[in-house]
């Protein structure tokens, strides 16, 4: 085929349409080539439905759509992305007719649209077209604070997400889902599970890898949730795990075991919860060391005076639930420790022993009790109870779950006080 054939070919052949519901300004377009030396023209010309006056934005609530008109050609392919690098999601035809997307385009956005053609002899073609988004019609914006603050964290430690919005509908949780992304540098398999109308928690099915990288961020920026609000700025998170450590207190043996990337590094004798006022049985992490602390029974409930009243001076308290349960130094029931439960709920040992466990756990790592009388630890507001929940009821707290209820119940948040001892 000569070259003057091949360009009266291709000035017939395709003609491709992208409709966007508004004018838009700054478009241009660029003949690069990922696919041949000399690709052609894929488009005679390019036009956008709605006026194309100058100053005016393509509308981000309209879909975009590109279509192939004329029988010699067909698309193989479209990739739009904005400047953040965010990529719009779309389904191509089969007959390669017509492409259009399938997520929202950001408000206020620059977009470059690629288009890969073909035509009725296997030659590519190629056109690149950009163009802006205009401002949303509302300034309300979901913003998003991930927790917990950067830095390194135990194996157990969850990823969270507070909305400064509530979001209730299940479609509209749908697309603040899409837009947080929680990515690790070893692959594992994870979920995001709303708490309730403003919070999120994300956890892998088994605890994270030992020294691992996790990198947060949100893609939401610009996105349309809802028709009075519209995704906002997140500042991005990164948090490194480190060695696997996992402590099994046991309220039977009276003793805690304690475990480095799964071998025993130590056991240790402990008391736990006494009858009135068990232990929480169940997996805790870690969420705060305090080298002093003051603990007093009134915070429990337990008036000044009785049998059951306290007031003493505690060191090395390893937090494990806002309420107050710590592994903490506990002398003075060092003659039960290791054969009988006589605390308020925590779990105590030696002065000696409590400074090599505060020493040796970080906050992310896990405490788990087991074979106490007390109730499971709950799974959200006292805490981190996040691994309690199993992991196919994990997976029905997220919004992209076939079958997931519209979300589950506001939990109860425990106010920070001392509490056992």
């Amino acid at each position: 085929m000569s070259h003057s054939s091949r360009t009266r070919r291709i000035a017939g052949c395709t003609l491709v349409v992208i409709a966007l519901g508004a004018g838009v300004t700054a478009c241009s377009s660029d003949d690069g080539n990922p696919l041949s030396a000399t690709p052609y023209d894929a488009a005679e010309h390019i036009s956008f439905n709605g006026p194309t006056k100058a100053g005016k934005k393509a509308d981000p609530d309209k879909p975009l759509e590109i279509t192939s008109e004329g029988s010699e050609g067909r698309i193989t392919d479209v990739t739009a992305v904005d400047a953040a690098g965010r990529h719009v999601s779309g389904e191509l035809s089969a007959d390669g007719g017509r492409w259009h997307s399938t997520s929202p385009l950001a408000a206020d956005a620059h977009y470059t649209v690629r288009v890969s053609t073909e035509d009725e002899d296997g030659a590519p073609g190629r056109r690149v077209v950009t163009f802006d988004t205009g401002k949303p019609r509302t300034q309300k914006r979901l913003a998003v604070t991930f927790g917990p603050e950067a830095g390194k964290y135990g194996v157990g430690q969850p990823i969270t997400a507070d909305l400064s919005q509530p979001v209730k509908d299940k479609a509209q949780r749908a697309i603040v889902e899409r837009g947080l992304k929680v990515d690790s540098n070893i692959v594992v398999e994870g979920s995001w599970h709303w708490v309730d109308d403003k919070k999120l928690h994300y956890r892998p099915k088994e605890y994270w890898p030992a020294n691992a990288t996790l990198q947060v961020r949100s893609n939401l920026d610009g996105i349309k949730i809802s028709d009075r609000l519209w995704g906002g700025t997140a500042k991005p998170l990164k948090i490194t795990t480190g060695d696997k450590i996992v402590a099994i207190a046991d309220g039977a043996s009276h003793h805690m075991t304690v475990f480095k990337n799964d071998k025993e590094i130590n056991t240790l004798p402990i008391t736990m919860g006494k009858p009135g006022f068990e232990t929480r049985n169940g997996v805790k992490v870690v969420i705060g060391k305090e080298y002093f602390v003051r603990m007093r029974g009134t915070t429990v409930g337990i008036a000044d005076g009785t049998s059951e009243s306290y007031d003493l001076p505690v060191y090395y308290a390893t937090r494990v639930t806002w309420s107050g349960e710590y592994v903490h130094a506990a002398p003075w029931s060092v003659g039960d420790q290791g054969s009988a439960n006589v605390s308020h709920g925590c779990v105590g040992m030696n002065t000696s022993n409590a400074s090599w466990f505060y020493e040796t756990v970080r906050p992310g790592d896990i405490v788990q009790v087991v074979n106490s009388y007390g109730k499971t630890m709950e799974p959200f507001g006292n805490g981190f109870g996040d691994w309690n929940v199993e992991w196919a009821n994990w997976r029905k707290g997220s919004a992209l779950v076939t079958g997931s209820p519209e979300g589950p119940d506001e939990t109860e948040r425990v106010r920070l006080q001392p509490q056992t001892v």
